[in-house]
């Protein structure tokens, strides 16, 4: 019997990514296309669907021109997907308006507005969701209230899961269980959609994706994604999830205590649940996992390693340019940097909440904050002090996971940042754990890959393909800087009180609404 390979198909924020696995979880071959955000106004944030299919269709055939792997080879694809993402389409699933992003918070008032009309307790009871701008239903108040004409157009509203899985040739339009979390009207506990928000918000069932467990077989490649991909033909295409759900199974987080911490465009600490759960302080995201019947909370970082990106474009623009001519990887100049410079950055902080704040604070209006500057301060004390911003944020959120009753036994680091071996070594002294890194820090391919798997009974269960495909890099232990860090998140944790009880997030954000 020939052996089996996988495709998985990540659709990030900044980029796709195609790779091709075989059972071990080894990658043989992958492909990569970056494609941008748009910025409109401050505090908005849009995608154009058209250039993100093209480039993860561009990155399908280069994973499949570097491989000898003939893709009849290929049992199956699945994707992860961003999360939260809003498309407002027509009956055939075509936009009719750019994507509005998960980062987008422009629907800050609609937030505001349920939480007046259903309350915050009665919704966060329901969906498992704290109020906040994030949620697909946000999004489609903004449009019935602003611009109601292209609400008229709209038959369907679609996340990414659902639109990819249809542009690569769905029988029908269906989505992640996972992912039908993010609408905003989903019955978390129940696996449900809330009969009482539907009815309150008059929309119905009609306009959304048909929910399914993620592995389900819904289709086939067909003959013209067949043409642009390099993909075979009538490959079977599996139900994938959400990011960062399929991030949790390629991480291995599949049984209660463990935990993932991923630091890409955005951040996310997750930790797996047995039985359903509410954070008593209404903090933390209760979302269903990719194993169905199961359940994870989370804490959301909307800006994390995005707001280091922002300073690599326009604060090490210079570091940019010189490691581009020199061949050279920029992040590992940066990393240079942070090594030089002293824990705590010479008593510089950042509050990185360049797209607001999610969890455990859940203020929109919050804005990115430098303090502590000093004609002794250096790039090298700023790129450390934007690296531990982002990090203090992530501690902020894995201590509210904490506070809320739940036990952390382990944690794995995936994403972009989990790269970077000082930056690991930081998110180890500023949580205070063992942290580990995997092989594959990129988990949400691996996840994808995973769930294809199970889809075409390559592996008996998401458990077993967890078990073979996904596996352990290194361990990194807290050491005598913890010390700091605590002071530091102190700092951090007085100056967003004494910022938003001044009522200085809000106003600034006022103004930043008139550009």
């Amino acid at each position: 019997m020939s052996e089996k390979y996988l495709a998985g198909i990540d659709i990030g924020t900044t980029g796709a990514k195609v790779a091709l696995f075989n059972l071990m979880g080894d990658i043989l071959s992958s492909g990569y296309r970056e494609y941008p955000c748009t910025y409109p106004k401050p505090g908005w944030v849009e995608q154009d669907l058209n250039l993100m299919v093209k480039s993860a269709l561009e990155a399908s055939r280069e994973c499949m021109e570097k491989t000898n792997i003939k893709n009849t080879e290929i049992s199956a694809v699945s994707l992860s997907t961003q999360r939260s993402c809003t498309i407002f389409a027509d009956k055939e699933g075509n936009e009719i308006m750019p994507m509005i992003s998960w980062q987008d918070g422009r629907s800050s008032h609609e937030a505001e507005y349920i939480k007046n009309t259903v309350g915050a307790d009665n919704y966060y009871k329901i969906t498992g969701l704290p109020i906040g701008p994030t949620w697909v239903l946000t999004k489609i108040l903004w449009l019935q209230k602003n611009e109601p004409q292209k609400w008229k157009k709209v038959s369907r509203v679609l996340q990414l899961q659902d639109y990819f899985l249809n542009k690569l040739g769905s029988d029908d339009f269906v989505v992640d269980i996972p992912d039908a979390a993010m609408f905003g009207l989903w019955e978390t506990d129940k696996f449900r959609w809330s009969k009482d928000l539907l009815k309150h918000f008059n929309l119905t069932t009609s306009i959304f994706s048909n929910p399914v467990p993620s592995s389900t077989i819904t289709g086939k490649i067909s003959q013209r994604i067949s043409e642009l991909s390099g993909l075979a033909e009538g490959t079977p295409i599996c139900v994938g999830a959400g990011d960062q759900n399929s991030a949790v199974i390629g991480a291995g987080v599949i049984k209660d205590g463990q935990m993932s911490v991923s630091i890409g465009t955005g951040g996310i600490a997750i930790t797996f649940l047995d039985k359903p759960f509410r954070d008593p302080n209404k903090m933390n995201m209760i979302t269903n996992h990719a194993i169905n019947g199961k359940w994870q909370m989370e804490g959301l970082q909307n800006g994390a390693a995005g707001v280091f990106r922002w300073f690599r474009d326009e604060i090490a623009y210079y570091e940019k340019k010189e490691a581009q001519k020199e061949n050279k990887n920029v992040y590992a100049v940066l990393d240079s940097y942070i090594e030089k410079t002293p824990p705590g950055s010479k008593g510089l902080l950042l509050l990185p909440f360049f797209a607001g704040s999610a969890a455990p604070r859940w203020n929109s209006d919050a804005r990115g904050t430098i303090i502590g500057l000093t004609f002794a301060h250096d790039k090298a004390c700023l790129t450390r002090c934007f690296i531990e911003g982002i990090t203090l944020e992530m501690k902020d959120i894995i201590s509210s996971i904490i506070k809320s009753g739940i036990k952390i036994n382990s944690v794995k680091l995936i994403g972009g940042a989990s790269k970077s071996h000082i930056w690991n070594k930081i998110q180890a002294d500023m949580y205070k754990k063992n942290v580990s890194t995997l092989k594959i820090p990129d988990a949400a391919i691996t996840g994808s890959a995973i769930f294809a798997g199970v889809g075409i009974k390559a592996f008996s269960s998401i458990e077993e393909g967890v078990n073979k495909m996904t596996n352990i890099d290194r361990t990194y232990k807290p050491g005598k800087d913890s010390e700091i860090y605590d002071r530091m998140y102190e700092i951090y944790c007085r100056a967003y009180e004494g910022l938003n009880q001044n009522e200085v997030f809000s106003m600034i954000s006022e103004i930043q609404t008139e550009y």
